[in-house]
C-alpha cells in the first residue's frame, strides 16, 4: 500500500482561489444575485480577498439567471473596486458564451475555468485558441470523450494528452492549469477510497510529465460526505493540502480563511482524516475501515462549533506574551490593541522602550507563524490574517515609539527595504 508524506512542504507558492462568489457553491451568494443585490454580492468578493484569496472564482451558472448578463454585470462592478481588482479573476462556467462574455469584461490576465476534451479534440483546441487570443490562462479538466478521470492512470493520461495538444498549437505551458478532479472520499463506496491518494500521486506524475504547468482542484468536493460538519470538513481540507502541496498542487478553490493549522487539529481527528485521504488503513475482516472510523468520530464533533468557540476564549486568561502569540497564529485581531497596550505598559514599568513590544512578543509570534508556514502546516490565508493582526498592533505602538524619541536626538541613518507588490 502506497502512502504519501509531506517531507518537503512548499506552501509559499500556493495560490488560494476564493470560492464564495459562485452561485452553484454558495447559497448566500446565489440569493444575493437572484435578488439583484449586487452591492452586497461585491462585498462577498471583498471579504474573500481580505481573507487571503489571491484569485476570485466567479460562477453564474443558475437556471433562473441570465448567466451572460449576471457575469458581465458582476465583473464590471468588481473591476471598479481597487481592493478586489488587484487580484485576477477566474471566469467559471460550463457554457462557452458565458466564458467569452466574461473575457470581454476583464482587464489584465484572466483565468478560464474550464475547457476539456469531453466534446473531442477539435472543440477543445477551438476554445484553447480563443483563450490564447484573449491572453487568458486556462483550467483544463481531466475529462475526455470517455468521461471524467477517476484513477491516477486516467488523470495522468488525459492531462498528458491535453498538454501535448495545447503545446502543439503554441499555448504557453505556464498558462495551463490542470484540474485532475478532487472527488469525495469516505462515501462508504469502496471504489472511492483511493480518490484522495490518486489525486496526490497523479499530481506528482503530471508535474513531472508536463513541465511548467500548474495543478488545481475544488477542495470542498473532498469532504462532500460530511456536509454540515464544518470541524471535520476543515480538518480534511487542511490534511489534504498538507500532503498535496508537496506533491505539486499549487492552486485550490477554497473558502479563503476556512482552513485549520495542521498542527492544531485534534490529533485523533487528524490521524483519522489522514487514514481516509491517504487510504492507508487496511484492516482485517470485521474491523473498522478508515471511513467507518471517521464517520463514527465525526458524530462526536457535530454541533460542537459553538462549544469550540466558547472554549477558545479560555486563552484570554493566559499571560500577555502567550496571548499575543496566540492572536498572531490564529489571526484574531479582536483584542490585539488592548493586549499590545498591556505588553507596552509592562515593558515600560521595567524601564523598557515601546519598540521592545515589537522586538519581543510580536516578533516571537510572527516567528511561530513563519515556522508553521514554512513547514506547510499553515496556509497563506492564515498568514494574511496574521499579518493583519501584526499591522494593527504596530499601528498602536507607533505613536508611543515616536514619543519615546529624545528631543533633538540625531537620526542614526535610514535603511530602505523593499519587496514585491502583494508580498505578505
Amino acid at each position: 500500500m502506497n502512502t504519501t508524506t509531506a517531507s518537503a512542504p512548499s506552501g509559499s507558492r500556493f495560490v488560494n482561489v476564493g470560492e464564495r462568489t459562485n452561485v452553484t457553491g454558495s447559497a448566500a451568494f446565489k440569493k444575493l444575485i437572484l435578488s439583484g443585490d449586487y452591492p452586497k454580492a461585491v462585498e462577498v468578493a471583498r471579504q474573500q480577498v481580505e481573507n487571503g484569496a489571491q484569485v476570485i472564482d466567479v460562477n453564474m451558472d443558475e437556471g433562473l439567471l441570465d448567466a451572460v448578463e449576471a457575469m458581465t454585470t458582476y465583473l464590471k462592478l468588481i473591476a471598479a473596486e481597487p481592493d478586489i481588482a488587484r487580484v485576477p479573476v477566474m471566469i467559471d462556467s460550463s457554457k462557452w458564451d458565458v466564458i467569452e462574455a466574461g473575457l470581454k469584461c476583464v482587464s489584465g490576465k484572466p483565468i478560464v475555468n474550464s475547457i476539456s476534451m469531453k466534446e473531442g479534440e477539435e472543440a477543445f483546441l477551438t476554445h484553447a485558441r480563443k483563450c490564447m487570443d484573449y491572453g487568458a490562462a486556462v483550467v483544463v479538466m481531466a475529462f475526455d470523450e470517455k468521461g471524467q478521470a477517476d484513477t491516477k492512470e486516467r488523470k495522468v493520461e488525459i492531462c498528458a494528452r491535453a498538454y501535448d495538444l495545447l503545446v502543439g498549437i503554441g499555448f504557453p505551458p505556464e498558462d495551463i492549469i490542470f484540474d485532475p478532479n478532487v472527488f469525495a472520499v469516505a462515501t462508504g463506496i469502496e471504489e472511492h477510497d483511493n480518490y484522495g491518494l490518486d489525486f496526490i500521486e497523479a499530481t506528482r506524475e503530471i508535474k513531472a510529465r508536463c513541465p511548467h504547468v500548474h495543478i488545481s482542484g475544488g477542495l470542498s468536493n473532498l469532504s462532500f460526505s460530511f456536509r454540515g460538519n464544518e470541524i471535520v470538513r476543515r480538518a480534511m481540507h487542511s490534511v489534504f493540502l498538507y500532503h498535496a502541496i508537496p506533491a505539486g498542487m499549487d492552486m485550490a478553490i477554497v473558502n479563503a480563511g476556512q482552513l485549520d493549522i495542521y498542527d492544531q487539529i485534534d490529533p485523533v481527528l487528524r490521524e483519522a482524516c489522514e487514514d481516509v485521504v491517504l487510504n492507508r488503513r487496511k484492516v482485517a475482516e470485521g474491523e473498522q475501515t478508515a471511513t467507518e472510523r471517521l464517520i463514527e468520530l465525526a458524530e462526536s464533533y457535530k454541533g460542537k462549533d459553538v462549544v469550540a468557540e466558547k472554549a477558545a476564549e479560555e486563552w484570554r486568561g493566559w499571560d500577555v506574551v502567550r496571548r499575543l502569540e496566540h492572536a498572531l497564529v490564529k489571526g484574531i485581531d479582536a483584542y490585539v490593541v488592548e493586549d499590545t497596550e498591556e505588553a507596552r505598559v509592562m515593558i515600560d514599568a521595567r524601564g523598557g522602550r515601546p519598540i521592545e513590544v515589537i522586538e519581543g512578543p510580536l516578533m516571537e509570534g510572527m516567528n511561530t507563524v513563519g515556522d508553521l508556514f514554512g513547514s506547510g502546516k499553515m496556509f497563506l490565508p492564515q498568514v494574511v490574517k496574521s499579518a493583519r493582526v501584526m499591522k494593527k498592533a504596530v499601528a498602536h505602538l507607533i505613536p508611543f515609539i515616536e514619543a519615546a524619541k529624545q528631543p533633538g536626538a540625531k537620526a542614526k541613518g535610514k535603511i530602505i527595504m523593499a519587496t514585491v507588490k502583494g508580498d505578505v
